[in-house]
């Protein structure tokens, strides 16, 4: 009786993990979706001026500074391409090319770029490999809201939300590295909660090769590390510092002959779309095929203050100053490096506004069973 007991449970948690797993897949993929629909990879031959960042650039290596920094995904690239033979490779093409019903090949035969045999290959792995990180962000978020106690069904609704509302982020750019940006956070954040901090040097070190906002990102996590030991996470910020300043600092050496400057700025821009402020009230576009309001107009950002004003005091002290510390950080960055709507430069608030979510779905349920406990957890003890 015991065995047929351990094997039913064993079957059950394999069917709940199958299902979740299934409903993260098809979340992620349409977020990927949303974002490859509006934005491709900036090849050079999409709509628009995508010169200093396009795909080629990108992958070649020959991309205007500060993007060109951002190399994880295009050197996972240029790996797999030196390693699969050309042989293989010519036949993937030729099977494009021939109009095989291929549906993970018909996926990309839109793009131009995608036909021409000296980047199809490259372009076929950056779709997946893309694709791959919009996923494990999805599970990484769903892992961090667990973290802080957040029952199961209400981190899933609230990591579909947050990774189904990234394309809507996306309104004047959005770019490959995107996802993995949002993976690494979410990931660093969850092992912050739950493990020693010497699990995050790797994480660090592959974040800051994709882009240099981790290095932003970094003091975000001392209020969780401060848990254990606040010596110990003086210590830890600053070797995670360390090794994300030396990956940025090779980076700045390898591309220090390219095009362009280590940041932009666009503080002009955004002073003067603070002096016309009609553009606020309203402006749409496409996203997942669909004519909406644009993320970065008033009805949006309203019901995005609201859900993070009415989770804030059921969230954890330390999340709470985990926000804190990102919006000092993020605000005045943005301000000064963003251009105006480009939400997706708040990247550094994704968690905040993921657990705002959270708590605000947990408190949905609470109030249907009488009960209006906050959301806290493992991290206050």
């Amino acid at each position: 009786m015991g065995s047929r007991t351990v094997t039913i449970r064993f079957f059950y948690h394999a069917a709940r993990f199958a299902v979740l797993f299934a409903v993260f897949f098809v979340a992620a993929a349409a977020s990927f979706e949303g974002y490859y629909q509006k934005w491709h990879f900036a090849e050079a031959d999409m709509p628009g001026d995508h010169s200093r960042a396009s795909f080629e650039t990108m992958v070649d290596g020959t991309a205007w500074r500060p993007y060109v920094y951002r190399q994880l995904l295009p050197a996972i690239v240029n790996r797999i391409d030196q390693l699969v033979s050309p042989a293989t490779k010519h036949q993937l093409y030729e099977r494009q090319t021939g109009g095989q019903d291929d549906a993970w090949l018909f996926a990309i035969s839109k793009s131009p770029t995608a036909q021409t045999e000296v980047y199809f290959f490259r372009y076929l792995v950056l779709y997946e490999a893309s694709f791959a990180f919009a996923l494990a962000a999805t599970c990484a978020m769903y892992l961090v809201c667990l973290a802080v106690d957040a029952p199961p069904l209400v981190a899933a609704f609230a990591c579909i939300v947050v990774i189904l509302l990234i394309p809507n982020f996306q309104s004047n750019g959005g770019f490959f590295y995107d996802y993995p940006e949002l993976a690494f956070m979410a990931l660093a954040v969850w092992v912050a909660l739950r493990f020693h901090w010497p699990w995050l040097i790797p994480i660090a070190a592959l974040a800051a090769w994709n882009k240099e906002s981790f290095l932003l990102f970094i003091p975000t996590l001392y209020p969780i590390l401060k848990r254990r030991s606040p010596r110990s996470a003086l210590v830890a910020t600053g070797l995670l510092y360390l090794v994300c300043g030396a990956v940025y600092l090779s980076l700045r050496i390898r591309f220090a002959h390219n095009p362009g400057a280590p940041a932009e700025v666009w503080l002009p821009e955004q002073l003067r779309y603070f002096l016309h402020p009609s553009q606020f009230l309203y402006q749409s576009e496409e996203t997942y095929g669909v004519r909406m309001v644009k993320a970065y107009t008033l009805i949006p950002m309203l019901l995005i203050a609201f859900t993070v004003h009415r989770g804030w005091r059921y969230l954890p002290t330390t999340i709470q100053q985990h926000a804190q510390i990102a919006a000092a950080i993020n605000i005045p960055l943005y301000l000064v490096l963003s251009y105006p709507g480009e939400l997706r430069d708040l990247s550094l608030l994704y968690i905040t506004f993921l657990l705002a979510v959270a708590a605000n779905g947990k408190l949905m349920l609470n109030q249907a069973s009488g009960n209006s406990t906050p959301l806290e957890g493992r991290i206050r003890e």
